[in-house]
């Protein structure tokens, strides 16, 4: 899950959300770096990161996969459109009108835990 934060300032931002969800900022994260900031979650539950963006304030989803056009193009079978491209993942709507994005894999055990579509 992305929390977009339309802020200045990522840091306070993520200490409001670490505590108001008794999930501590991982600073030493790989998904901490530039605008972004990991909170700490525990195992089985979704992982949340904070960005820093300049459109409005919202929360998103974002779904992992090992490959991000087969994904899209299953979504859009679905109904979903692609909002935009970028150049690791790809932003889409869905048909209710929320933005989302297909990602690249984020987290270990991956494999294990994943819907084969056919």
């Amino acid at each position: 899950m992305q929390i977009d934060c339309n802020v200045e300032d990522i840091d306070a931002a993520a200490r409001f959300w670490a505590a108001a969800l008794a999930c501590p900022v991982d600073l030493d994260h790989p998904g901490s770096r530039d605008n972004y900031r990991q909170l700490t979650t525990p195992p089985g539950q979704p992982m949340i990161q904070l960005q820093r963006v300049e459109h409005e304030s919202r929360v998103h989803l974002d779904i992992e996969t090992d490959d991000i056009d087969a994904e899209v193009a299953r979504l859009e079978k679905l109904g979903a459109m692609i909002f935009k491209r970028l150049d690791r993942w790809v932003v889409m709507q869905a048909p209710s009108g929320q933005r989302f994005c297909v990602v690249r894999v984020q987290r270990p055990g991956f494999a294990e835990n994943a819907n084969a579509w056919t």
